[in-house]
C-alpha cells in the first residue's frame, strides 16, 4: 500500500508540559512537571523520592520555557498543515483552566488559548486527538491534598472534565483522559504527583492512586458521552512488550507478569471490571483497594477506544535484579548479556 486508506488519521503529537513553556502566563498554575529540573535531581523528583514543592534559583527547568507553542502555535500548526497531518495529538494543562485544581470556576484566559489553537487546527483540516492530564497535576492539589492519594481528586478531575468537553463541543471530538496512566507504578511523581513517606507501602500508595484514576477516568467518559454522544473517548498506555529471556517457565511467567502490570489499567478501563488476577497481585503487594460504594458501577462507562506508545520492546527473567536490569526509558527491563554498541543513558 502506497497511501493512507480513506479516512486513516496521520499525524504527530505534542503534550502541553513538553511544548508549551508560558509556565506562569495566561494565569496559569503551578503543575508537577514544573517542579522536575534537569540534572542530577531529575530521577529521585520524577520517582516521587525527592519533595520538590519550591522551585530553586540554581536549578534549570525545562517546561518551562519548552518549545514556546504558546505564542508559536500558529505557526506550529501551519508548518504541521504542511506535512499533511490530518490528526494532532496535544493535551490541555489542568492548570490553564483551573490553576489550584480545585476552584469552582475556569479561567477564561486558559479557555481562550485552547479554543485558538483547535480553531486553528480546523482551519487546516486537522482533528484534533486531545489529552486531558499529561504529567501535569496542579501543584496546589499535591500540596494541599496529596495528589491521587486522596479522592477529593476525582471530584476536581470531573469538573474540570466537564468544562472541557462543554467549551470545546464542536472543536474536539478524540479525548483521552490520562497520558500513559500505567507510567504512575515507575514514576510516581511525573505519572500521579505521588510523593512517599519514609516507610509507607508504596504500593498500596500507587494502586489506591490508580483506582481513583480510573474512576476519575470512567465518570469523564460518561460525562463526555452526556454532553456530545459523538464525542469519543479513548485510554492511553506506556506499551512495549515484554519478552522472556529464555523458555524456561519461570522466565515465560515473568513476562507474563510484566506485561499483566502494564495492561491492568487498561484491562479496567476498555472491560469496566478489575481483572480477576487483580486480587491476587494485591494480596502479595499488600495492597487493600479502598472503594466506595458505587465505585463498581461506574468502572462499566468504559472508553471507545485504546491507545498506546511504543518506545521498546523489554526483556524479563525470573532472575531479574538490580545488577542485571536497567530503567530502559523509566521501565525495568533485563539488560542484554553482550553490548555491541555503546551503552546510552537509558539502557542498552
Amino acid at each position: 500500500m502506497s497511501v493512507f486508506p480513506e479516512g486513516f488519521l496521520w499525524g504527530g503529537a505534542l503534550a502541553a508540559n513538553q511544548s508549551e513553556g508560558a509556565f506562569r502566563e495566561g494565569g496559569k498554575g503551578l503543575t508537577t512537571v514544573d517542579m522536575i529540573p534537569h540534572g542530577e535531581h531529575r530521577m529521585a523528583v520524577k520517582l516521587g523520592l525527592e519533595k520538590r514543592f519550591q522551585l530553586r534559583d540554581d536549578e534549570f527547568y525545562p517546561s518551562h520555557e519548552a518549545t514556546d507553542f504558546y505564542h508559536r502555535y500558529k505557526e506550529d500548526i501551519a508548518l504541521m498543515a504542511e506535512m499533511g497531518f490530518k490528526v494532532f495529538r496535544t493535551s490541555i494543562a489542568w492548570s490553564r483552566l483551573f490553576p489550584q485544581g480545585d476552584e469552582l470556576t475556569p479561567n477564561q484566559q486558559g479557555i481562550a488559548f485552547y479554543r485558538s489553537v483547535f480553531e486553528e487546527c480546523k482551519k487546516y483540516g486537522i482533528e484534533p486527538l486531545v489529552t486531558l492530564c499529561h504529567f501535569d497535576v496542579p501543584m496546589h492539589l499535591v500540596t494541599e491534598y496529596g495528589s491521587w492519594r486522596n479522592r477529593k481528586l476525582v471530584e476536581f478531575f470531573s469538573r474540570y472534565a466537564r468544562t472541557c468537553f462543554e467549551a470545546f463541543d464542536g472543536l474536539v471530538k478524540y479525548w483521552l483522559t490520562f497520558n500513559e496512566i500505567n507510567i504512575m507504578l515507575h514514576s510516581p511523581f511525573s505519572g500521579a504527583g505521588l510523593v512517599f513517606e519514609e516507610g509507607e507501602n508504596q504500593d498500596q500508595v500507587k494502586y489506591q492512586a490508580a483506582h481513583h484514576q480510573l474512576i476519575a477516568s470512567a465518570l469523564a467518559t460518561k460525562i463526555a458521552h452526556e454532553v456530545n454522544p459523538q464525542n469519543q473517548v479513548g485510554c492511553m498506555l506506556a506499551g512495549g512488550n515484554f519478552y522472556p529471556y529464555s523458555c524456561k517457565p519461570e522466565d515465560v511467567w515473568a513476562a507474563l507478569e510484566k506485561d499483566r502490570e502494564n495492561l491492568f489499567f487498561i484491562d479496567v478501563q476498555a472491560r469496566g471490571a478489575y481483572p480477576a488476577y487483580s486480587a491476587r497481585v494485591f494480596r502479595e503487594k499488600g495492597v487493600t483497594i479502598d472503594k466506595a460504594p458505587g465505585d463498581d458501577e461506574i468502572l462499566k462507562s468504559t472508553v471507545d477506544f485504546v491507545s498506546f506508545s511504543y518506545y521498546a520492546s523489554r526483556c524479563a527473567s525470573a532472575e531479574m535484579n538490580a545488577n542485571n536490569s536497567s530503567a530502559a526509558n523509566v521501565v525495568k527491563s533485563l539488560r542484554k548479556p553482550i553490548s555491541t554498541g555503546k551503552r546510552l543513558g537509558l539502557g542498552y
